[in-house]
């Protein structure tokens, strides 16, 4: 298989992020740095920072309820609370998708790099649901500009279309099919309001409320929740 692939497979990165790697020079394959898009044999030793990396056995899915102050960061030394660093779990996961910082809400981990690499394709338009309290009345323009879609300057982009329901004066749900850098709080900010709580509560099919979990735990996820999981991202039938 393609290099990047296998890197993914073995639950390092995605498949994205595992060219990343190789351009950086921090991938050898049987002692030489590697060239992006060579093809690994079963008998070909890899390395990712000098440390040998193997296929994954068996695919571990897991939903964690990542807290207010908890950094979505493999790279910042700076952060004092970082996902990996939180989450103790004895085989290397990553996650889907980034909260920031004053977010909270359900991440997936998971050590098949195949799967993070299609929850968090863009074309895929996968769904993902939050909660969301800003710091005055919303009205009902503010809901119709943030289904229709919010030109955020900073970025030169306009979201894409998205549904949106009141859930209080203050409060409402959305559900995004694009992960944009602070989307939410970019969409508001446009609008001319302020996040004051965000938690996501969803992701394709995984829902927080199904588990009982606080903010900084974490569950497996079942074979059955896996399945339906995975026949979301099309890698299974």
């Amino acid at each position: 298989m393609r290099l990047n692939q296998y890197i993914a497979a073995c639950g390092i990165c995605s498949r994205r992020e595992a060219d990343k790697l190789v351009a950086a020079g921090r991938v050898k394959v049987n002692g030489i740095s590697a060239q992006a898009g060579i093809q690994v044999e079963d008998s070909d030793e890899v390395f990712v920072d000098n440390k040998k990396i193997s296929l994954v056995n068996e695919n571990v899915v897991l939903a964690y309820y990542k807290p207010v102050g908890v950094v979505c960061t493999e790279k910042d030394t700076h952060a004092e609370r970082t996902v990996t660093s939180e989450v103790k779990y004895p085989t290397r996961v990553t996650y889907a998708g980034r909260l920031d910082k004053d977010s909270e809400g359900l991440l997936i981990l998971s050590n098949d790099g195949n799967l993070i690499n299609a929850m968090m394709k863009s074309s895929n338009k996968h769904e993902k649901e939050y909660e969301v309290s800003v710091d005055r009345e919303i009205s009902g323009d503010f809901l119709n500009r943030m289904s229709n879609g919010v030109y955020l300057e900073e970025l030169d982009r306009t979201t894409r279309g998205c549904k949106v329901t009141r859930t209080g004066k203050k409060s409402f749900r959305i559900i995004l099919t694009q992960g944009l850098n602070r989307q939410i709080r970019r969409m508001c900010n446009a609008l001319g309001y302020n996040v004051e709580s965000l938690k996501r509560i969803r992701v394709m099919t995984v829902k927080l409320s199904d588990y009982d979990i606080m903010p900084g735990q974490y569950v497996e996820l079942d074979k059955k929740s896996i399945e339906s999981l995975y026949k979301a991202c099309g890698l299974r039938k």
